[in-house]
Parts: structure tokens; sequence; C-alpha cells
């Protein structure tokens, strides 16, 4: 591919350009190995895309039904009742329509994770408090510790990725529930469980029938990337019905699209062939695990989704490699330098067959080892300009540690946490150094005493810490004001006969 397609990647403040962008730029029209986009390879299956392309003229000439038709016969598959279920045009529009109708002033989340649940109530003016993630602990979430950290900050939602994008760690069902219920005075907590189909640490990791049992608890899952179909959009929420309802009387009448509808009808004919192809997912994941995990220097953390996340070794630069990667290798890989709590040292890799790994591996072997036009690391204008979307909201979290507003010299904290030593990142041109954040230290006690929620906070004041999204856009003026029966045990595919 030409070294034109990487200009697409400045535009790209928080994600890769499409496939039909860099397919429009290579020259010849084709794409490259795709390892950014984390969807399923092996589903739909060929037999089921010539049936969709033998009525293409069908599905894209006429309405869809509406989006209860839909959801109805999606339901009959998963065996939830219709009432606690909503479906949306992508997790993206789901997640938009609870920022705005069931955030009030402040959301918790871990970071790094999937940008959208923290971008979208910045966007809305809502404080974000960022939790983050040690690198030293292979960025394993601990939930007492966010606890603490949700309670010590007055959040009034909390979110819980799992697996987590962009590091597929996992959290077993029953801590998840433990957090659920210590958190049941909140205003919302959302478990989103995207991913989670790909999981195999348990036989049932999912929340979905404790959820729609508590009053303040929703459940976002995907369609599109189990079912190996971004480009459709669509997914679905699970909550009580009061709080599903709610969501669903907001979304328009036509927010399914006809792919979507044909592709969930075809879905009940097909559940022993999606089950398998999860299953083979979940052996390319090991195979691949180890065979990035022989590149020297480079390290490979422990997923449950249907991506890894690799660090790269000292020196090397993401935007560099990723570059070289597409135009040398044609290989499209997704560098994680604009992801908050990440930097780019770090590329998230999706899962795929075997003769796609070859090729993946060997691209790396040739760009780390500084063969071909120079080395991987930062040479003259490399990266320019778009090695990392959110490096000001690095900065600015670093230099707040989270507080809001900028603070002394650090003083000695009772009880310090170990941090993973920061490792420079060539940039082509001097940037203040961020620090790495960390959860403020709360002193172990037999007994927390009893929470008492905080009176609501005025737009635009960082209360008890965090950051406002006047701060994080570099903005001075005050912040625009806040927008404000149980299924059955088997689920689809087992539901559909396998």
């Amino acid at each position: 591919m030409t070294g034109n397609v990487t200009s697409l990647f400045r535009g790209t403040a928080a994600h890769s350009p499409s496939m039909a962008a860099l397919a429009r730029e290579s020259g010849d029209g084709a794409g490259p190995v795709d390892f950014c986009i984390p969807c399923n390879p092996y589903f739909p299956t060929p037999e089921m895309f010539a049936e969709l392309a033998g009525r293409l003229r069908e599905i894209i000439t006429y309405y869809p039904s509406g989006a209860d038709t839909i959801t109805a016969e999606l339901c009959g598959l998963l065996g939830l009742p219709p009432s606690c279920v909503a479906m949306g045009n992508g997790s993206t529009e789901l997640i938009t329509w609870i920022d705005h109708l069931l955030v009030r002033e402040s959301l918790a989340v871990p970071v790094p994770t999937f940008g959208r649940w923290t971008d979208q109530p910045m966007e809305t003016g809502k404080r974000v408090d960022m939790f983050p993630l040690q690198e030293s602990g292979g960025f394993a979430l601990d939930l007492a510790r966010y606890a603490e950290f949700v309670r010590a900050r007055g959040s009034r939602v909390a979110v819980v990725c799992n697996p987590n994008n962009p590091d597929g760690g996992f959290l077993h069902r029953h801590a998840l529930v433990r957090f659920m219920d210590a958190m049941a005075d909140l205003d919302l907590v959302v478990i989103d469980e995207s991913f989670l189909e790909f999981a195999d640490a348990e036989a049932e990791p999912s929340v979905v029938p404790e959820a729609m049992l508590r009053p303040n608890v929703i459940v976002l899952r995907s369609l599109g990337k189990n079912f190996g179909l971004h480009g459709i959009r669509f997914g679905y929420l699970v909550a009580n019905p009061a709080l599903a309802g709610r969501v669903r009387a907001m979304l328009p009448k036509w927010n399914l699209n006809s792919f979507a509808e044909h592709v969930v009808f075809m879905l009940r004919d097909h559940g022993a062939a999606y089950a398998r192809s999860l299953q083979q997912v979940r052996r390319d994941r090991l195979e691949m695990s180890g065979r990035l995990s022989s590149l020297p220097g480079l390290t490979v953390y422990p997923s449950q989704g249907n991506f890894l996340f690799v660090r790269l070794p000292v020196g090397a630069e993401g935007t560099v490699v990723r570059d070289r990667l597409l135009t040398e290798h044609r290989v499209l890989v997704r560098e994680c330098g604009n992801k908050i709590g990440s930097s780019s040292r770090f590329l998230r890799l999706v899962v795929r067959p075997q003769p796609d790994v070859h090729r993946l591996v060997s691209g790396l072997e040739q760009v780390l080892r500084g063969t071909g036009r120079g080395g991987a690391g930062a040479g003259a204008g490399a990266g320019a300009g778009y090695s990392s979307g959110t490096a000001a909201v690095d900065r600015l979290v670093g230099g707040t540690n989270g507080a809001g507003t900028r603070m002394p010299a650090p003083q000695p904290l009772p009880q310090p946490m170990p941090q993973a030593v920061p490792q420079p990142l060539p940039v082509p041109r001097p940037l203040p150094a961020p620090m790495t954040p960390q959860p403020l230290p709360v002193a172990a006690a037999p007994a927390p005493p009893a929470f008492v929620p905080p009176a609501p906070t005025p737009p635009g004041v960082p209360a008890q810490g965090g950051l406002t999204a006047a701060q994080v856009r570099g903005a001075t003026g005050p912040e625009p004001a806040s927008v404000t029966d149980r299924p059955g045990t088997r689920s689809w595919p087992q539901a559909a006969g396998t």
C-alpha cells in the first residue's frame, strides 16, 4: 500500500479510519488484512452471506419492520422478556441515550476503555471520574478499590466493561453482582458486556438475569461484534422494564435497518454455526497469544475478548509500527496512543485465523528488528500531530491527579500504590511528561461508614475531585447544564437447539 494511506489517521481523533476509506486510498481498491476492527471472522457463514446477497434488492428497497418486531424476534432467541430490552443502531446509539437520559452530573469509568464511555458524557458537560488501570498490575480492575474510588469522588454513575476494551480483562460474575449490590444507591450502574460472548473463563458469565431485577442496572450487549457485522450497526441493552422502557421510548421509529432485521430473523436457523464460530475464535486467541509472545520484547496481556493488548518493546513508537505494517505489509492494527490511560507503546490486535496471524507476526518481526526503511522508533516527523488524540487530557489528568485543578508538588501518601516505571516515548516535539494518575488512597477500616449521596453539583464544578468537560477541552468558562419476570436459564444458541 502507498504511504498516502497513513495520512488518513491524522483526522481520526478517537478511532482508526474506516476500511472503505483505506480501500479507496490503497491504489488498487483492496483493503488491508484487518487486525483493527474487533468482530467475529467466522460468522456469518458463506451460506448466510449468499442468502443475504440473493435478497439484496429486497433488503435495500423496502423499509424494515418496526423495532418492536425485530426486538421480539431477538428476545425469542435469547429467552428475554421484550419489556426488558431496547435495541439500538449500534452500542454507541445506546450509550448516547444512556448519557442523555440517565447520567445527571458525573460518571466513573476505569481507563483505558472504550472511548465513548469517556467522550460521550464529556461532550454533554458531565464530570468524568477516571479510575486508572495500572500497567504494573496487568491493567486488571480491582472492583473493591474501584468502589472506594466511586465513593471518594461522589460519582453518580459507574461503568464496568467486561471484558474490557482494549486489554480484554475479565471479571467473574459473582464479583460483579457484589459490586452491583454495593452500588445500589447510585443513579446507575452499567455493565458493558459487548465482548462477553468470546469469553470462556466462566460457563455463565453474564449478569443479565440480575440486572433485570435491580432498579439501577443496565447491561449493554453487542450484535455486530459477535456476528461479524460491524457495518449493520445493531446492539441491545437489558434492564428492568422501567429503565429499558425509558430508553426504548426515545428511540426513532426505524432506528434499526433492513439488514439488521434480516440477520436477526436468520439467526434461529444458524445457532450451531454461531456456537462453532465462537469456539474457533477462542482457539485462535490462544494460538495467536503464543505466537506474539515469542517475539522479543513484546508483552501480551491475558484477554477474554476477541483481541489482544500488547506492549511494544522499549524504543518502539506505535504510530511508526502501525504505519509500516500498513504500507509495507498491508496489515492494519489499532495503535492505542489516543486512548485515555494508554500510550503509543500499546497495540490492540484482533484475533484472526492462523494464516493472517502468520502475516502479522512476520511483519512485526521485520518492523521491530528495524529491517526495511528504518527502524520502528520515532524518526523525524514520525506520527506528527496524531500520535495521541488525548495528549492534552493525559497531561491534565497527570498534572491534577484527577482533582480538576492544578496541584502543588505531590506530598507523600500514607499508603502509596506501586507504580510502573514510565518509559519515555519519542515524540516529534517536546511535550510535558505525563504522570500516571493513581486512585485516591482510602484507609482500610473494619466496616465502612454508611454512604450519604452528595447533593447535586452545580454544572462546571468538579465536586470531590474529577475533571469537568471544560477543563478537559481547555476551556475556562462555566459548563452547560446536564441534559437531563426473570428469563429462562437457557440462552441462544442453546435455545436454538444446539
